[in-house]
């Protein structure tokens, strides 16, 4: 419980129950708490609501405007998705008949290529930001197309509905069975170039580009070389894909001989920096997940893609052991589902899996996973310095959650605490129980856009 200076004015005060996560405690629930809001969105004072009255004399509020809570609802962090494909989601929820490889050049490289349609772009895009906002996503590290105009407009998009988002141009140039659907290497850099200088040039508030090289198997050598250097020249985020199944793996060390790791080929080539997530990463070895923690790389852990198309199941345990940084992505369209409560759920049921092969293996908790869904998300993002949990001087990113919504999914009974009702959302709960949503103190949901 802490408070800043007085020299913002307060836009919102709210009173009520907040859960989140610290880096020392995987669940804290504060209770009978007020927290406000500046009008620069950030996070000036969380405390007891019994100092409320003082609370009023230092920062110059109306106790009389004070949102209160009712007793089912309580503020949770905003849900953070470290790795979502924005152009597969018109296609989700189908087309998981293949392993990764033949999914990628039967379903993934003939959908992408028809973003070079504005308005196919425009329609899916839309459809993808508004349907990860509802889900409570505030954060979204996104994979676009190799289209630079299409990946500009995703990112134009995101800054309209209010969502935080990293937005990368796919960067490919070779191994793709669809002819139309790849650059050169020269084009590639090229138009990289252009779409970072392009989105900055927007200076929007908290949407920035991300370097994307697809995966090591669509670059080439020279291609991976340069976008290590326009991302480190540029103090850019990085992200891509990693030993996402065995197959994958087996490939690489084909095509580059002269590495001693999936890990060793990205580290070559400038590409581990602490501002690069990696997808999947189930079949990393320890050596590689070493180097994982000492370059700082986090990996973006996706159960519902890495079971739908039968990548594999990662060990998180086993990652955290290693100390690496670690948050949950969805993987649309690998993932059928763009919300990450169904992220939550697939982390606990493969960790379970884990279990069941290895009695000793140490299950994750669902307040683990709550962590990792939220400030395990902002550190896997390089961004918990802004975002993650209610910290004084954080943005105020959060969802207000009402479990006990008419209609809704989830039943409650008496004596049920905050623990109790916080489990169930996370374990039953949907969009339903979403009442708003929240990025930098400015309300998104309900939108205020069509």
């Amino acid at each position: 419980m802490s408070q800043t200076d007085s020299s913002t004015r307060i836009a919102r005060v709210f009173c009520g129950t907040f859960v989140h996560s610290t880096p020392s405690a995987a669940l804290q629930i504060l209770e009978n708490c007020v927290l406000g809001v500046n009008d620069k969105g950030k996070i000036a004072f969380i405390d007891k609501d019994s100092d409320v009255d003082s609370l009023s004399k230092t920062w110059g509020f109306d106790t009389a405007e004070i949102i209160k809570l009712e007793q089912y609802e309580f503020f949770m962090p905003g849900l953070v998705d470290t790795h979502i494909h924005a152009s597969q989601y018109s296609y989700s929820g189908t087309a998981l008949d293949l392993p990764l490889l033949e999914w990628l050049n039967t379903y993934t490289f003939p959908v992408e290529a028809r973003y070079k349609d504005l308005d196919f772009a425009n329609n899916v895009y839309t459809k993808v930001v508004k349907r990860t906002l509802k889900n409570g996503t505030t954060t979204a590290c996104y994979f676009a197309t190799i289209h630079r105009d299409a990946s500009l407009l995703l990112g134009e998009l995101a800054d309209k509905f209010g969502q935080r988002a990293l937005v990368g141009k796919v960067c490919m140039d070779c191994n793709s069975e669809v002819p139309h659907y790849r650059e050169s290497p020269d084009e590639c850099k090229e138009e990289t170039d252009r779409f970072i200088i392009e989105l900055l040039k927007k200076e929007y508030p908290r949407v920035k580009p991300v370097v994307t090289p697809r995966f090591a198997l669509s670059c080439s050598p020279s291609l991976l070389s340069e976008l290590g250097e326009i991302a480190n020249n540029n103090k850019l985020h990085i992200q891509s894909h990693i030993s996402e199944n065995k197959q994958e793996v087996d490939l690489v060390k084909e095509l580059f001989p002269d590495c001693k790791s999936y890990t060793d080929v990205y580290l070559k080539h400038n590409l581990l920096t602490d501002k690069t997530v990696m997808a999947h990463g189930c079949h990393l070895t320890d050596e590689e997940l070493k180097i994982f923690h000492e370059k700082g790389v986090a990996i973006s852990h996706c159960p519902n893609s890495n079971i739908s198309i039968c990548s594999g199941l990662l060990n998180v345990r086993n990652v955290l052991n290693h100390k690496v940084k670690l948050g949950l992505g969805t993987d649309v369209a690998g993932g059928y589902s763009p919300s990450i409560l169904d992220a939550i759920r697939r982390a606990l049921d493969t960790s379970k899996a884990l279990t069941i092969q290895d009695p000793k293996h140490q299950t994750l908790t669902f307040e683990e996973v709550f962590r990792l869904a939220t400030l395990g998300g902002s550190e896997a993002l390089s961004l918990d310095d802004q975002i993650g949990n209610f910290v004084v001087g954080k943005d105020f990113d959060a969802l207000r959650v009402n479990v006990c919504v008419p209609g809704g999914p989830i039943d409650l009974f008496p004596g049920e605490g905050t623990k109790v009702i916080l489990e169930k959302f996370l374990n039953l709960g949907d969009d339903r129980n979403i009442a708003e949503v929240y990025v930098a103190g400015k309300r998104v949901v309900p939108f205020l856009h069509a």
